[in-house]
């Protein structure tokens, strides 16, 4: 398994609207280990492919406190939504950054799992939210398009600035005693 680089808000190929997935093979299934171990590594409760640089419409969760009942979702469509629930979202792309979100409180999802077999999943709270999350990110959307212009900016100026002093200090020669 490796892990993979994890794209940071403001880059452009985060809007990059992901396409279905036409064939499940063993490829496939590696890449969605390896979107597990990211995500665990991060860490994180779900990742996108878009995420990964990767513009197919898959998505792997974990909301476990144990970090042992992972999901994957391949081509999912959101096919019922209700109620209303506010919660705090962070995101691996916007590091540092939790906001309140209004979501559906419940889903229903279609997809495919790793096998390619069809289900259909109900789910509410945490997993509705987390689920509704990634698949924004496959259609190009981050969850700080809900916020206000003046707090997304905001957001976006800080994590340029971040990126700056990064890469300043990875250019900076350690020294030695």
């Amino acid at each position: 398994m490796a892990k993979l680089d994890i794209l940071h808000f403001p880059d452009k190929r985060l809007r990059t609207k992901a396409v279905n997935i036409i064939t499940i093979d063993d490829k496939l299934r590696r890449f969605i280990d390896d979107m597990y171990e990211t995500m665990y590594d991060a860490p994180g409760i779900g990742l996108a492919a878009t995420q990964v640089n990767f513009h197919k419409r898959l998505i792997v969760i974990d909301i476990s406190e144990d970090k042992d009942e992972p999901l994957c979702l391949i081509n999912p469509v959101i096919t019922h939504k209700d109620g209303v629930e506010i919660m705090q979202e962070g995101c691996l792309s916007v590091p540092g950054f939790y906001e309140n979100v209004e979501r559906a409180e419940h889903i229903t999802v279609n997809a495919l799992n790793q096998q390619g077999e069809a289900f259909e999943l109900t789910a509410e709270g945490l997993l509705a939210v987390c689920i509704q999350h990634e698949i924004d990110h496959l259609d190009g959307k981050l969850f700080v398009d809900y916020l206000s212009p003046l707090k997304r900016n905001r957001i976006r100026k800080k994590l340029i600035q971040m990126d700056k002093e990064l890469a300043q200090q990875v250019k900076q020669p350690s020294s030695t005693l």
